[in-house]
């Protein structure tokens, strides 16, 4: 099941960890947290699933629920080897579930049998354009 529809309090704390109340079996809720510097990367601008380290060359990053969807988006300015930055999201849900209480991030292997379902950025519908 996608993470935000089984939690409450979400948030991004330090740019990178991903941090929430998660409802396990039970049905009741308990603390987990992930470090989303563990699976998301940046390379040249582009924020990408199976990377990692993105925090160290982004910045003003930013988790939202949006929506009629209730989309869990995570936004960041992502800087190029020149100093370029390009405003980016990713749908955190993409990869992102909770498995009774915990976070579990489902890789590239898990996903070979599906077509393409990479971050926003990948798929052309974030945003390109250039802030200095």
């Amino acid at each position: 099941m996608s993470f935000h529809e089984s939690a409450e309090d979400i948030r991004v704390d330090d740019n990178h960890i991903l941090r929430a109340r998660l409802r396990n079996f039970d049905g009741d809720f308990v603390d987990a947290e992930f470090n989303l510097d563990e699976v998301l990367g940046n390379q040249e601008g582009q924020i990408h699933w199976d990377g990692v380290n993105f925090s160290q060359s982004v910045d003003n990053v930013e988790f939202h629920i949006e929506g009629g969807g209730s989309v869990p988006v995570l936004r960041c300015f992502c800087r190029t080897s020149d100093g370029q930055e390009f405003a980016r999201d990713v749908n955190l849900a993409e990869r992102i579930k909770n498995d009774n209480g915990s976070f579990v991030y489902r890789g590239m292997s898990e996903l070979s049998l599906f077509p393409h379902n990479g971050c926003a950025s990948e798929s052309g519908s974030s945003s390109s354009t250039a802030h200095n």
